[in-house]
């Protein structure tokens, strides 16, 4: 049955995901680890050997195991679509179970838990239409640390260019410990305020070794790296040259009396796993 398959796909990436970091991440940490010094050093080099050791006894990489977190690619012709919904729901509440991750979805006014990573609008899921008839589902454990420095600055059109990279470095320095450096940035910039935040939690994902097609950006996010990196923040917040594994920008159109900056951060244990799904429910996971 389609369903099953798909259900089954999708608590096979959150069980992967939950033991190891994708490649790209991994070769990221080793590369800081071999370039820094002292505690910064040590720091990189006991992350390395927690994730040697999770990957080895399948044990979370992290006690925050995560809110589930889905960006699905679906396609026009795809056979299932509103009850993509409800299906990846279910599957969020097998792969508690299975792996096991951490229930960590609460009510805000009672802090009742549900004890399955479900709840109101919980799992989170964004779904774009695309054409064609299958679906990619990209899947991040979205810790709390990283998530609680998230920012969103509506800054006057004037400030420009200048104003967009200072609101970055200024994000950055404002985390400093709190979301497990090093982190990946994601920075989303126009549209909406919230098309602008999902655009920023969006580019945290983008692959380590994919470079921004736009030259402009690109010259731009290795700016950014550069400087909030010489603030010495460095790994765990203890000094260091590596707050950033990387800086990502992603742009949307705006209104003429809007700038909205969004920057969103993912730390070290860059939990997600990317996966392909064909009409018939079969799966290729792509990542990690």
């Amino acid at each position: 049955m389609i369903e099953e398959k798909i259900k089954n796909g999708i608590v096979e990436m959150m069980e992967r995901s939950a033991f190891r970091v994708p490649d790209d991440v991994l070769h990221a940490l080793k590369k800081a680890a071999e370039e820094e010094n002292g505690v910064a050093k040590s720091n990189l080099m006991a992350i390395l050997r927690n994730l040697d050791e999770a990957g080895k006894l399948r044990l979370p990489i992290c006690q925050d195991t995560g809110t589930p977190t889905f960006f699905i690619e679906l396609g026009e012709s795809f056979p299932i679509k509103a009850g993509i919904y409800s299906l990846i729901a279910d599957a969020v509440r097998e792969a508690t179970k299975r792996v096991p991750l951490r229930p960590n979805s609460v009510n805000p006014w009672t802090y009742e838990n549900p004890g399955d990573n479900t709840g109101r609008f919980v799992p989170v899921i964004h779904v774009d239409i695309v054409p064609g008839d299958k679906m990619k589902v990209v899947y991040v454990a979205k810790g709390g640390g990283s998530e609680n420095v998230s920012q969103l600055f509506m800054l006057p059109p004037v400030a420009g260019l200048k104003g967009i990279k200072q609101a970055v470095i200024n994000a950055a320095y404002n985390a400093g410990t709190q979301p497990c450096p090093p982190v990946i940035i994601g920075v989303g910039v126009g549209g909406s305020a919230d098309t602008a935040m999902k655009l920023a939690k969006k580019a945290t994902l983008r692959p380590l070794n994919e470079v921004n097609p736009d030259e402009n950006l690109r010259k731009m996010e290795e700016e950014l790296k550069e400087k909030i990196n010489s603030m010495g923040i460095g790994p765990m917040g203890l000094g260091g040259r590596t707050f950033a594994l990387a800086v990502h920008i992603d742009w949307a159109h705006k209104h003429p009396a809007s700038l909205p900056v969004g920057v969103s951060m993912l730390c070290w244990a860059a939990r997600k796993s990317v996966a392909e799904f064909l009409p018939d429910g079969e799966f290729r996971i792509l990542v990690p």
